[in-house]
This record gives structure tokens, sequence and C-alpha cells, in this order.
């Protein structure tokens, strides 16, 4: 009994100081059988993307078979909630996105709470880029805002769904330009950018992992990056932030964070993030991640402590400039 209480006490401790620590016969075991990694939205896309290449890295840690599950719907909230749900013994766990800050402020019935998830670490952060399609007559974001101004009621702006990341930047990009465009939504990034690629919608604010591929080959016009800084990935490098472009502050990115469902013990919740960690230094991941214009984390927030403070900073953010959109919640 005394060493069953001990191991209770470090674990509360280490909980306490925000990190994970494995002990007791839990961490001894798991896994002992596949892991499911749930992206709530659409295979092809950019969180299923980085998804896949975080499942097969961990792999290596965790020593069992990591598999991706695509549960899209509803702007990533039926995959969530379908986390929220299972069972808190490590088995499924989640790969989201900044729409899961953004979510309680989007729908009225979300079908979980964000209290029903255990913050994991966050995994990387990226850019997005503001894309048109071939045949848009500017071919920079000066002359692009001046068309937007002459021709705004005219023009729209696709995205991967209400609540999606592109969905997201584009209520900043409405505000930025103080004008309205025409917001086409999608059921997800793929059909988006095909659409956008072939001249049938007009401009599209879109995550560096899904843009940059037809940004170099010249499918589609880029015009800025969303970050504050300009991306150090090659491939990025030498297009303009939309801020120092003549967008003033604006700043937007994309994250992705894991996550498994509350309760779950924390033994096995410090294996997960042990094998979160060893899988953001592995070369290959990183390699992959750069190549596609993402930046893995590497700083406190991929510790359980730092990605909740960073997140619940990001609902507050969002919660705002949603509300200031004058979007009410569906």
């Amino acid at each position: 009994m005394l060493n069953k209480q001990a191991a209770s006490c470090a674990v509360t401790l280490c909980i306490a100081a925000g990190t994970f620590c494995a002990s007791g016969s839990a961490s001894a075991e798991y896994p002992e059988k596949p892991v499911t990694l749930v992206v709530p939205f659409v295979a092809g896309g950019p969180s299923d993307k980085i998804a896949r290449d975080v499942a097969e890295a961990m792999r290596k840690t965790l020593g069992q078979t990591v598999v991706v599950e695509n549960t899209a719907g509803a702007g990533g909230t039926i995959g969530t909630a379908r986390v929220a749900r299972a069972a808190p013994d490590g088995y499924t766990l989640l790969v989201h996105h900044i729409g899961l800050a953004t979510a309680p402020s989007l729908y009225k019935k979300l079908g979980y709470k964000t209290a029903d998830l255990e913050f994991l670490g966050l995994v990387n952060e990226a850019p997005s880029t503001l894309i048109g399609r071939p045949s848009l007559p500017p071919n920079a974001l000066p002359d692009l805002r001046k068309f937007i101004a002459e021709n705004g009621g005219k023009l729209n702006l696709a995205n991967a769904g209400v609540g999606s990341a592109s969905h997201l930047c584009g209520l900043m990009l409405q505000s930025a330009f103080k004008s309205n465009m025409t917001f086409v939504p999608y059921k997800g990034t793929a059909p988006a950018m095909s659409d956008i690629m072939g001249g049938q919608v007009d401009l599209m604010c879109e995550q560096a992992t899904n843009s940059t591929p037809q940004i170099e080959a010249k499918k589609v016009k880029a015009y800025g990056v969303t970050s504050a800084q300009r991306s150090p990935v090659p491939a990025l490098a030498s297009i303009p932030t939309l801020n120092e472009a003549g967008l003033t502050g604006f700043n937007f990115t994309v994250w992705h964070g894991l996550y498994a469902p509350r309760g779950t013990p924390p033994a096995v919740l410090a294996k997960i993030n042990t094998a979160l960690r060893a899988a953001l230094k592995d070369p290959a991941l990183i390699q992959r991640e750069e190549a596609l214009g993402v930046m893995v984390v590497g700083d406190d927030r991929l510790s359980p402590a730092g990605h909740k403070k960073f997140f619940e900073g990001e609902a507050s953010r969002w919660s705002k400039i949603i509300q200031d959109a004058g979007i009410q919640p569906e």
C-alpha cells in the first residue's frame, strides 16, 4: 500500500509542475495494441498530412502502429467529440488545429467540452498563404488591395468550411481589407484548392502545408504569408508577409496540438508526451514539415502546461475576433 501511495504522490507532483511522469504498471504495459490518431478533417488536407507524419514518427518510440483515422464534419467538431467520448486509455488520440480554440465561439452545440480533453503538447506552427487563381489580374498585394477595393463585392474567398483555418484566416483578411467578399465554403481543403487552381474561385487563405507545392508549381498566385515574420523555409522565404506588404499588424498562424480523453492515466499520458517529443526531434519528420513551410515546436508549448496556457490565450483572442465579425454561433 505504501508503494502505491508513493507512486500516486509522485504523479500528483508531476501534474502540479505541468509535466507528466511515468509510474505504475500502466506505463509498463502501454501500448499493448495499435493506437488510433483521429483527424477531424478529410484525408489529404493539411491536418491529415501532419498527423500521418507524426503518427509514423511516434510509432518508433511507442513500438506500436499509430493508425490515422479521418472523422470529418462540422468544422472538426464530430471527430473531436468522438475522442472526447472515447475510453480514456491512451488508444484514441486527437490531432486538431486552431479550430479547437475557436469552436466554442462558432457553435452553440459541440457535443463535447474542451475540459473533456487532456493537453499533450503543441505539435507545430505555420503561416498560411494568401493565394489567388492563376488568371487573377493583380500580381502583388498592393495591386490586389486596389483590385479588392474596386471589386470587393464581386470577388469570392474560398475556405474549407466553417471553423476551418482557411475560414478563420478569411475573417481576418476581410477585416484587414475593409471590404466584404463572398465566402465560398467547401467540404474540405482539397476541393477548394482544386477550384482555385481551376479558376472557379478568386482567392483563398490556405495553410502552407497545402499551398506551398502549388505555389512552387506556379499553379496559383502567392500574395503573401500570414505570419508576422517571413518564413525561414526556403520555399516561402522570398514571399513577403502580409504585414510588410501593407496589411499592418496582420498575424495569423495555424498550429496543431495533440490531445487525449480526459481521465487518461497520467503514466499513459507521460508515455504519449515522451513519444511526441521524440517525434518532433526526428530529422525525417522535420525535413518533411519544413519542406511544406511548417516549423515543429521545440519550446515550452510542447509541455502539457505550456500547451494549455497557449490554447487558452488563443481561445480568448479568437472569441473577440469572431464576435467583432458579427458571426453568430450556429
